[in-house]
């Protein structure tokens, strides 16, 4: 079978992603990183001004984007995302063929891996997984480079700035970046000294962040993750879902939506005398997608690119047998199942858009409650107390002192409102439709109608205004659920 050339493959994998993106359905998922991506446009600063979950780069990196996106912010960061995913995969080409594999089996390799659902998953939501996987993708290159003794200063440096931002955008990247410079150290030609010097600015940058709010650091990126799930998942009677048996069925789903599963048998099989660069960082993604409790699908994409480089060196050295290909092939059909399923309605960016630009019709402005920060159009600010969406809102004991780091739980909502209420609420957009809990929109509203606040809107979604300013309050356009 004839391959199309690689810039000819790339361009169709921009097109099908992109395309991907736009279409796929809303997920709740996505509210913390739009928000920090807009709040960061602002002016604020993560930890010290508003609550963020992971480690700070993706929105400093991403606020420029949204500044200039406006109303369209959501969907322009889904389609950044879409096309750091596309390259991640040509980054993972390119390390195939610095590995020394010919270019048919190079782009025969690259394209399983784009087939993951693991990958198209997170390239096309407005998560941050796509930006430290690209990170780590081109980082391969210079460290490969090194590994064959073509390396240099500079691109021990290159690697060690590519790594240490992909843990800067995403916390379980700091495992690879760390496995790299352990590697690095047994193996002189990599240069670790330089290495370290690449890497110092991302560190420098996270330091600096954390010192303006060490609490707020220490909890975004490390309590939080560590006891909200189990917090989670014992209130909604599935503490099952923290077990080690859930997690092994978890990790092995995950892992055949595609070709991954089959390709780390394949590379399994392949024993070494001792391990390789690319054994190692393949091996340091795993684990950490094997740390948090539940492993979810985007968390093993740390482990996907170093694997589909082992994969092309293994075929190079062995050419897999039909039977091989065939089974390939087919769990490259499967990793597509579950994008087309998601992209069915072909309406998810443009529905997004359609309730923003509702929003925008209200003539309304002024920083807003709302659990579903992505839907709020650029006249709208969201309040920075629920800039993490509805995963802090719906916990219960994690935090004592909640107003430090900037946060509101459920429990303590009039509390917080009583102290500094907004200058509206928005509500409907967190329920089923995108993967959410109705029942946190309802105690926001409840707080609204029970204080006499003005609902705005009759649709899916509603907008509370404070009585004192129902006067010159114009009418929300309708919003009819669907």
């Amino acid at each position: 079978m004839r391959l199309p050339r690689p810039p000819v493959a790339l361009a169709l994998l921009i097109v099908i992603l992109v395309a991907l993106a736009w279409l796929r359905g809303l997920d709740h998922d996505e509210s913390q990183y739009v928000a920090a991506a807009r709040l960061t446009a602002g002016g604020l600063l993560p930890y010290r001004d508003y609550a963020y979950l992971q480690t700070p780069l993706q929105p400093l990196a991403f606020a420029p984007l949204a500044w200039v996106s406006g109303d369209w912010a959501w969907p322009a960061l889904r389609v950044a995302n879409a096309l750091l995913a596309a390259l991640a995969v040509a980054a993972t080409w390119r390390a195939i063929r610095v590995a020394g594999v010919e270019a048919r089996t190079a782009t025969l390799c690259a394209a399983l891996f784009a087939t993951c659902d693991i990958l198209l998953f997170s390239g096309g939501t407005a998560r941050n997984d796509a930006l430290p996987a690209a990170l780590l993708a081109c980082a391969m290159v210079p460290m490969l480079r090194a590994d064959r003794g073509a390396g240099s200063r500079g691109q021990a440096m290159l690697a060690g700035l590519l790594l240490a931002a992909a843990a800067a955008a995403k916390i379980s990247y700091a495992l690879p970046a760390a496995a790299y410079g352990i590697y690095a150290l047994t193996a002189p030609r990599h240069r670790p000294a330089w290495v370290l010097v690449g890497a110092l600015p991302p560190i420098a940058l996270v330091a600096w962040l954390a010192a303006l709010s060490p609490a707020g650091f220490v909890f975004g990126t490390l309590a939080f993750p560590a006891q909200a799930p189990a917090e989670f998942y014992a209130a909604t009677g599935r503490a099952w879902k923290l077990s080690l048996a859930a997690k092994a069925v978890d990790v092995a789903k995950f892992l055949a939506l595609g070709p991954a599963l089959l390709a780390l048998a394949m590379v399994a099989l392949r024993r070494q005398r001792r391990p390789t660069l690319l054994g190692w960082l393949a091996m340091a993604g795993l684990i950490s997608a094997l740390l948090p409790a539940p492993t979810w699908r985007q968390y093993l994409l740390p482990a996907l690119p170093p694997l589909f480089v082992l994969l092309a060196l293994r075929w190079q050295a062995l050419a897999p047998g039909r039977a091989w290909q065939a089974a390939l092939a087919g769990f490259a059909a499967i990793g597509l199942i579950p994008s087309i399923v998601a992209a069915a309605s072909g309406s998810g960016m443009a529905r997004a858009h359609e309730e923003t630009a509702r929003l925008a019709g209200s003539g309304r402005s002024g920083v807003v409650a709302t659990l579903s920060p992505q839907f709020l159009p650029a006249a709208m600010t969201p309040d920075a107390r629920f800039a993490t969406g509805p995963f802090y809102f719906r916990s219960t004991g994690l935090v004592t002192d909640e107003a430090p780091l900037h946060l509101v739980s459920r429990p303590r909502l009039a509390e917080a409102f009583a102290a500094q209420p907004p200058a509206a609420i928005l509500v409907g957009g967190e329920g089923r439709w995108t993967s959410g809990d109705g029942a946190l929109d309802a105690a926001l509203e409840e707080w609204a109608v029970s204080r006499g606040w003005r609902r705005i809107g009759d649709g899916r979604f509603r907008l509370y205004a404070p009585p004192q300013a129902t006067a010159a309050t114009p009418a929300l356009p309708s919003i009819s659920p669907r």
